[in-house]
């Protein structure tokens, strides 16, 4: 299943070679070993991704392909979930990861003024970016780690899921022929 699942939903290495806008990008798209959907593959995915999108950096995507690359993960999931922090929820997960830095280093959570401006964001970068880095980057490990973890179990108990139905099929099966031959 969550082979079958996750194939459903990936684009075509062959599809994404043909655009012209992704053609610097070739080898990276030509590699097969960037495609596999293996239980290993799929869990550094989903801690190459929920990592970078955690990042309050520019260009996630391109960081969580090059980190698909290094760690020999699947590409597109990597890129894909980057995209959790869009910009409908960015505010919210970056404004968590700031309240887990100010938890952490013991500062004071700077008020939000009635109406925020960017000159606002501009003064208060100085007070706000280290909170918001280490609340990010210990985000981000915590999230790797559990996805980590959990696509790992639960790929392995679909697994044993599947290979328990298969064998009561099989012994179904058995037994209405068996039942055949008595008759």
């Amino acid at each position: 299943m969550p082979r079958r699942f996750l194939q459903r939903y990936m684009p075509k290495p062959d599809t994404l070679r043909r655009q012209r806008s992704l053609r610097f990008m070739a080898p990276l798209i030509a590699d097969p070993g960037l495609w596999l959907l293996t239980r290993r593959s799929v869990a550094n995915a989903f801690s190459v991704g929920l990592f970078c999108a955690m990042l309050p950096i520019p260009f996630q995507m391109v960081v969580a392909a090059l980190g698909a690359r290094l760690s020999r993960c699947n590409l597109a999931l990597s890129v894909g979930l980057v995209w959790i922090t869009n910009p409908l929820t960015m505010p919210l997960i970056f404004y968590f990861n700031y309240r887990v830095g100010t938890f952490l280093l013991g500062a004071p959570v700077r008020d939000a003024p009635s109406r925020i401006s960017t000159r606002w964001i501009a003064e208060q970068m100085h007070d706000i970016m280290p909170p918001l880095l280490l609340g990010s980057l210990i985000t981000a490990i915590f999230l790797a780690i559990v996805a980590n973890v959990g696509i790992r179990l639960i790929w392995r108990w679909h697994v044993s899921h599947n290979w328990k139905r298969r064998r009561l099929n099989r012994r179904r099966r058995r037994a209405r022929i068996e039942s055949e031959f008595d008759d």
